[in-house]
């Protein structure tokens, strides 16, 4: 990440910590056996970041922040992304393909990194959307041959970038503020 802003960041890095952990949760639905201990292992080290994070996202709560008298434009972004997942995951539960919701659900995510870099004005987040956006459609083609959940491999891959992304800002975060607890 590449903000000014001390609360952003360690918000960012915080929240990508802990979803990195819930994706590779999700990653567990039904992993290849020879993932399981790095899945669990993933899942523990962005809870970890989180909880560094969070940490100082809690002390520094009053700092500036890019969405001041913004917060509004977040809450649309959010919003869309919600309706997006929910109304995808309603056509591919009707066409009985539920094993695509773990794919579909990073597709969203991911893409929806997209207005958020004009939000936090923040262009490391369009490098996080690329890197997602490229990686799922690259895994596509074997997931459609597959006959497994798509979480087999979309959940790790969207996990792993997550805890990367968090971890590279983390560095950065620490470089410049240190750890001002």
């Amino acid at each position: 990440m590449f903000t000014e802003f001390l609360r952003d960041q360690a918000f960012a890095i915080a929240w990508l910590g802990l979803m990195a952990g819930a994706w590779f949760g999700w990653s567990q639905e039904d992993p290849a056996p020879r993932l399981r201990g790095w899945l669990g292992a993933g899942s523990i080290l962005g809870m970890l970041v989180a909880i560094g994070f969070g940490l100082l996202v809690w002390r520094n709560w009053g700092t500036e922040t890019a969405l001041e008298g913004r917060y509004w434009v977040f809450g649309v972004v959010v919003a869309a992304e919600v309706i997006l997942i929910g109304g995808g995951c309603a056509v591919l539960a009707k066409r009985r393909a539920t094993r695509w919701f773990g794919w579909w659900i990073g597709l969203c995510v991911a893409l929806h990194f997209v207005p958020l870099a004009w939000v936090f004005a923040d262009w490391s987040y369009l490098g996080l959307a690329a890197i997602q956006v490229i990686g799922l459609l690259a895994m596509r083609p074997a997931l459609v041959r597959g006959d497994y959940p798509t979480s087999r491999w979309a959940c790790p891959w969207i996990g792993v970038t997550f805890l990367a992304f968090a971890l590279v800002s983390g560095g950065i975060f620490l470089a410049k503020f240190g750890y001002p607890f």
